[in-house]
């Protein structure tokens, strides 16, 4: 009788991963406390009520965790709606009561991105799956529940392990309701993600990756080394003065998009030179942008409009700007009583900052030819922070800083944070006082969801005179270049979650 022959057996399909390489080190797993690089992980395990969607889009919003929301008319009530059947990663189920719990966790333990919740004044559970918040002041609630740090929900069994051990998180836990799971954590090393298996979204319609292990990489130079190694399949960082040769690789998709990051000079209006209006107009004229461009972020910029970078509310193209003016500079040098010079400031920078570094002997430069010299400092930035609080008439003149919104509204934060009057200095460095400015961004604040067009109008009455009273030189907002292997796909940029990038939709064909 003839022997059938075997049928050799079916091995299992190899598991898809993606390698990356970033610099995105973790200072906590506390969900509740993040407000830092770890964003770059914590967006793929944990999810918010709503998701803000690039500029340009059809909607302003994508839902998350909410299926959908209302506002009350006066702006006072948001009520959100849950998805049903929803699982965290420890196999509880998603409720009004778990979302409750991790809103007033996070707003109890006030770290990290917590102030996003100040308008609130209390959370209700309706029912099972409807949670209702009720704000102090009409605010633009769904922005604020969509934010890339402290909108996250978590288990209530976590919140109630972290309640009785502080340090639950810190062990490498965690309890989101992302398409990823933590499977491994090294120090300053690498950070493994694997793919949540009842993960409410799905993971049948595409080749979505099983695996993902992000390399701890600090120097761009070792990321572009991996990347053209093979060692990765995607590097974050690449160094800014080699990317541009990806541009044609036949490899790799290159393009540049906007960004939220934006740099600017804040002048010290709290002592001389630049308690005169004129030094601080003839400074922002003097000022070569477009130098300051090709020197410091490698051509990714585009010179600022104020203190809100462009694709985020309540960013205006009618905000004046200034141009490279030396007649007009040293016009008003003269107008303010010094035609001669004659005067030395001291400018700091945060000495991990490259682009600062790069960029500030051409503003040191610059300003010589208006007769004001410039003592550059380099400083770490907890060093600049620090001192830049103290006592402002001890202060520095200049100050260099990289600053982006925690969330897609710049109204209540770059235009509130940097400039609305402080009593002690926190993040306004320039100790701008103006009550007709912070009466504009107040009233536009109340006015966001209840009469759009009007806080607009206020938003950008508050910019141009922030523009006309320079109490900073605004110097450029951030261009992100991006090198992406063709053969992944579903790669989605968006610019409102800095440092981050999500997983979840890519795939291979």
């Amino acid at each position: 009788t003839p022997v059938p022959t075997p049928v050799p057996p079916t091995e299992p399909p190899k598991p898809r991963v993606l390698k990356v390489s970033a610099t995105a080190n973790v200072t906590t797993w506390d969900p509740s406390g993040s407000f830092s690089t770890e964003v770059l992980y914590m967006v793929n395990i944990y999810e918010p009520l709503l998701y803000v969607n690039p500029p340009g889009s059809a909607t302003q919003f994508t839902p998350a965790l909410a299926e959908s929301w209302e506002a009350s008319t006066d702006g006072l009530e948001w009520t959100f709606h849950l998805r049903h059947g929803v699982r965290f990663h420890d196999g509880e189920l998603l409720t009004a009561t778990a979302v409750k719990q991790s809103i007033e966790r996070t707003i109890n333990l006030g770290l990290g991105a917590a102030f996003i919740w100040y308008p609130v004044d209390r959370v209700e559970v309706v029912d099972t799956y409807t949670v209702k918040f009720t704000l102090k002041y009409a605010a633009a609630f769904d922005i604020i529940a969509a934010c890339s740090s402290g909108a996250w929900i978590m288990s209530p069994k976590a919140i109630a392990a972290a309640a009785a051990d502080p340090q639950y998180f810190e062990q490498g836990l965690e309890a989101g309701t992302g398409p990823y799971m933590l499977e491994s954590y090294t120090p300053d090393k690498e950070v493994v993600l694997a793919a949540f298996p009842d993960y409410w979204g799905g993971w049948t319609d595409v080749k979505h990756f099983d695996k993902v292990i992000i390399s701890i990489v600090p120097e761009a130079v070792t990321q572009q080394q991996m990347l053209d190694g093979g060692e990765v399949d995607l590097a974050l960082s690449i160094p800014l003065e080699n990317i541009r040769q990806y541009d044609g690789n036949p490899d790799y998709s290159f393009r540049i998009e906007p960004s939220m990051y934006n740099y600017a000079a804040y002048l010290n209006t709290r002592k001389p030179p630049f308690d005169n209006v004129l030094i601080r107009q003839a400074a922002s004229y003097a000022i070569p942008y477009d130098d300051i461009i090709a020197v410091g972020p490698q051509g990714f910029g585009k010179q600022s409009r104020g203190p809100v970078p462009e694709g985020v509310w309540p960013y205006s193209p009618n905000v004046r700007q200034y141009s490279y003016d030396l007649e007009k500079a040293r016009a008003l040098m003269k107008q303010a009583g010094y035609e001669q010079g004659g005067l030395n400031v001291v400018l700091t920078y945060a000495a991990e900052n490259q682009n600062e570094e790069r960029f500030a002997p051409v503003m040191k430069d610059a300003l010589a030819e208006i007769g004001i010299e410039v003592e550059i400092k380099p400083m770490l930035w907890k060093q600049q922070w620090q001192l830049a609080k103290g006592d402002p008439t001890q202060a520095q003149d200049i100050l260099l800083l990289l600053y982006w919104p925690s969330y897609a509204d710049a109204g209540t934060d770059n235009m509130y944070s940097l400039f609305r009057t402080e009593t002690k200095p926190f993040f306004n460095l320039s100790y701008y006082s103006n009550p007709q400015y912070d009466a504009l961004i107040d009233e536009a604040a109340t006015l966001v969801v209840t009469d759009h067009q009007k806080s607009a109008q206020l938003y950008e009455q508050a910019q141009n005179l922030l523009v006309d009273e320079a109490p900073a030189i605004f110097l450029y907002d951030v261009q992100t270049p991006l090198v992406i292997p063709k053969w992944l796909k579903g790669y989605n940029y968006n610019m409102n979650y800095p440092f981050t990038l999500f997983f979840y939709p890519m795939y291979i064909e």
